[in-house]
C-alpha cells in the first residue's frame, strides 16, 4: 500500500489545538523541520502518521521575535527537533520538555540556517536594484510584474530559476507561434 502525503497549512495559534487533537487521535509524531524562507523568516512543518497516511502542517513566516509553544506535552520525542530549530534557526520555542537552552549544538556560529546564503542576498539585491531603475526610468511607482518575476527568480536556486525563465520562453514562443498562426 503507497503512503499518502497531505500537506496543510495552519496558523501558529493554532499548533497547542493540533496537537492536543492529534494526540488524542493517537497519532504518531514523526518529525518538525524549518526552512528558510527568507533573512530570519522561516517556515516550520509538523509531520504527524495516522492509518498509513502521512500528515504536514506548515506554519509560514515564523520569525525569531515569535514564540512557537512546544508541543513536548504530547509528543516527548519532539524536544529534539524543537531544539534544533532552536539551535540551528534560532526559532524561539517555549515550553520544551528537555530544554538544551541553545546548547543542543555546540557550534561556531549561532544560527547557522537563519540567513541565505551571501549569493542569494548579492542576487535579490542586485534584481530589486535592476527593478527599481526600470521602474524610475518608466515613471512608475512600482516595478513591473515581469521585474517582480524576475526579483523572485533572482532568489531561487539558480538551477530552479534556470527551469522557470526556460519554461516561460518556451511559453512567450508558443504564444507567438500562435499569434502568428492566427494572423495568416
Amino acid at each position: 500500500m503507497a503512503m499518502i502525503h497531505e500537506m496543510n497549512v495552519i496558523a501558529l495559534a493554532d499548533l497547542p489545538a493540533l496537537s492536543d487533537a492529534k494526540k488524542a487521535a493517537g497519532s504518531r509524531f514523526v518529525q518538525l523541520h524549518a526552512v528558510t524562507v527568507d533573512d530570519n523568516v522561516f517556515d516550520i512543518v509538523y509531520s504527524w502518521m495516522e492509518d498509513n497516511v502521512m500528515k504536514n502542517y506548515k506554519i509560514e513566516n515564523v520569525t525569531p521575535e515569535m514564540t512557537v509553544p512546544s508541543i513536548t506535552n504530547n509528543f516527548l520525542a519532539a524536544f529534539v527537533f524543537e531544539n534544533e530549530a532552536h539551535d540551528l534557526f534560532g526559532i524561539n520555542i517555549e515550553g520544551i520538555a528537555i530544554d538544551f537552552k541553545g546548547h543542543f549544538y555546540n557550534m561556531s556560529v549561532t544560527t547557522p540556517m537563519a540567513v541565505i546564503s551571501p549569493a542569494q542576498k548579492e542576487a535579490r539585491q542586485k534584481a530589486a536594484k535592476i527593478a527599481a531603475a526600470k521602474a524610475a526610468k518608466e515613471g512608475k511607482g512600482a516595478a513591473a510584474p515581469a521585474d517582480d518575476l524576475e526579483a523572485k527568480l533572482a532568489g531561487m536556486d539558480p538551477e530552479k530559476a534556470a527551469k522557470v525563465r526556460a519554461a516561460m520562453e518556451a511559453k512567450a514562443k508558443k504564444a507567438a507561434a500562435a499569434a502568428q498562426k492566427e494572423g495568416e
